[in-house]
């Protein structure tokens, strides 16, 4: 046996080639341990070799000494390190030892770049996978849905319009009359200098009754409706009701969405052509305030220049934002996991993403429309 090498804290024996034997001693508490790390690392033992580590003239040490000593020990090969004298330090040791992490394996997989963008690419195919299954499965009760029309059920499709619809009236109405009364304002301002105010009456409702009533009630409607029902059957999913109706043999998206999905299919549209009174109503002040555009002369004028397809469209286009806005709002709540964080989480997305996909299709239909000379 030949000494290596010896310091205030530790000796290092070389046994043989292969086997080394650490003895620690004195005190190993944070105001020295830096100085004992600086010392162990500096003999670069093969991390493939045996150690002996022995703790029998080892005084004191604190929780940061073996921490670092169990990490120090995790670089060799579990089998080839023997302890040896612990009885006095054994409770301590076994406690870090037990819920010791290994931050360094953490911190290498933090850092994997190419390994985080591949979980993450699989996550967004799982959830695209799951997301078209549900979709599938909406398209298969709806369609089943219409040739049994028995089994729709009226009573709770009548109370989701009522609460989406008739109790959003007020939101929607004061909603649409500022945009409208903000439109014919600034537009006011520029015909003004043309003396073009008649032309007020044209922009006032092509821009609503096209764009800014279906998509203004439509994201309205998404922060409602998509939230509540995902906060709805999120709630139903944590209690175990939706389990209870597979058991009994009842489809959850045939009794829990559908309704829903009918529901916003029938009341957005009203809620639109509302919002298309309203709006204009707001409009019609302004022009008749800044302008003196009459009321009589402004609505004149919207039967022979304004065509009834721009109305059309607007409504066309509330029939997909209401399905849009249903699928979203039940596919999250289905999403929700057992506990109630998780439900404050996905009712946030269902509204971020309802309000995305309703922006989203009112640009494919301005685009396709367009194209199309519509």
């Amino acid at each position: 046996m030949s000494l290596v090498v010896a310091n205030n804290g530790f000796k290092i024996e070389k046994i043989d080639n292969t086997t080394f034997r650490l003895s620690l001693f004195g005190i190993w508490k944070k105001e020295n341990l830096n100085h004992n790390i600086e010392a162990l690392e500096k003999n670069n033992i093969n991390k493939n070799s045996k150690l002996i580590v022995d703790f029998k003239e080892l005084k004191e040490c604190d929780s940061s000494a073996i921490i670092y000593l169990i990490s120090f020990f995790k670089g060799f090969n579990e089998s080839n390190v023997m302890i040896e004298n612990l009885a006095s330090h054994e409770n301590i040791y076994k406690f870090y030892e037990k819920y010791y992490q290994d931050n360094i394996l953490e911190l290498k997989s933090k850092d994997n770049f190419l390994e985080i963008i591949g979980k993450d690419f699989y996550e967004i195919y799982k959830e695209f996978i799951n997301f078209i299954d549900f979709i599938g499965k909406v398209c298969y009760f709806f369609i089943y849905s219409l040739f049994n029309p028995k089994k729709i059920r009226f009573k709770a499709m009548l109370k989701y319009i009522d609460t989406s619809a008739v109790n959003a009236l007020l939101i929607v109405g004061v909603t649409s009359f500022l945009v409208g009364v903000v439109i014919a304002y600034q537009g006011a301002v520029q015909l003004e200098k043309f003396g073009a105010n008649i032309f007020i009456v044209e922009m006032i409702c092509i821009t609503m009754f096209r764009e800014i009533a279906p998509l203004v009630t439509a994201i309205v409607i998404a922060g409602r409706s998509a939230s509540s029902y995902t906060a709805e059957i999120g709630a139903m999913k944590i209690t175990d009701e939706i389990d209870a109706m597979r058991t009994m043999d009842f489809e959850p998206t045939l009794f829990l969405v559908m309704p829903r999905i009918f529901a916003l299919v029938i009341s957005l549209p009203l809620l639109v052509f509302f919002a298309d009174i309203v709006g204009i109503f707001g409009g019609m002040v302004i022009a008749y305030t800044d302008l003196d555009v009459t009321f009589f002369e402004f609505i004149n004028r919207m039967g022979q220049e304004v065509p009834v397809k721009h109305l059309l469209i607007g409504v066309f286009k509330s029939i997909f934002f209401g399905i849009a806005i249903a699928i979203i709002g039940c596919y999250r709540g289905f999403q929700v996991q057992n506990n109630t964080t998780s439900i404050g989480k996905f009712t946030t997305i269902s509204v971020v993403n309802a309000i995305f996909v309703v922006i989203a299709l009112n640009a494919i239909f301005s685009v396709i429309l367009t194209q199309i000379g519509i």
